[in-house]
């Protein structure tokens, strides 16, 4: 079998290695692991296990968290941000590139019909090949929306304001897989100034 080989960005690379550490940790009891009692908090108060995207246009603590959020065992979100704004503010209005990576672990394909969310009022998704529309999701395979694709996700109508490290919920419309909402933040640096390397395209080819 050939695996269609999907083109990455180097920031949508970032992003999905972003991920990877938090799905590893995930395997345990954080209950058994730590009490409660030894949970630190920092000088405003804040439970350093909280998460910081609970609450949306928090300020995300640490950098850009990435989610391994799953809509159903196949289909997986495995990093989701919105781009940085060239003067550390999008405005009410703005059209919002939105970067994410999706994973399909599964042995059918789907299709990403629709991004949708109360801060925005529209989102434009062009497809693989370049056409507006839906952004298949192939089985065995991962998919990583980015500006520069195709494919993306372009976020219009912003209705807020949003700041770097700010996060609004965003709610991905899947075909077959339904819908799943995570919070999507606002990157904390500009593309290429970030701490972490970009690995390399984990999709391989038989």
């Amino acid at each position: 079998m050939t695996r269609r080989r999907t083109r990455t960005h180097p920031l949508a690379a970032l992003l999905f290695a972003a991920a990877l550490p938090l799905a590893a940790c995930g395997g345990g009891d954080a209950g058994e692991d730590a009490g409660v009692d030894d949970v630190a908090l920092d000088d405003a108060g804040v439970d350093d296990l909280d998460n910081p995207l609970d609450v949306p246009g928090d300020e995300v603590i640490g950098g850009n968290p990435g989610p391994d959020e799953a809509v159903t065992r196949d289909i997986k979100i495995t990093a989701l941000q919105l781009a940085y704004p060239d003067d550390g503010l999008w405005e009410e209005g703005a059209e919002v590139p939105l970067y994410a990576a999706i994973a399909n672990t599964g042995v059918t394909g789907d299709r990403l019909i629709d991004v949708v969310g109360e801060d925005f009022a529209d989102a434009e998704l062009v497809a693989v090949d370049g056409a507006d529309g839906a952004i298949e999701v192939n089985e065995d395979d991962n998919v990583y929306l980015e500006p520069e694709g195709p494919p993306s996700v372009v976020l219009t109508g912003l209705d807020t304001t949003l700041r770097s490290s700010q996060s609004i919920p965003v709610t991905f419309v899947f075909e077959e897989a339904g819908e799943v909402t995570l919070e999507a933040p606002v990157a904390s640096s500009p593309p290429g100034q970030g701490d972490f390397t970009a690995p390399q395209d984990p999709t391989t080819e038989d």
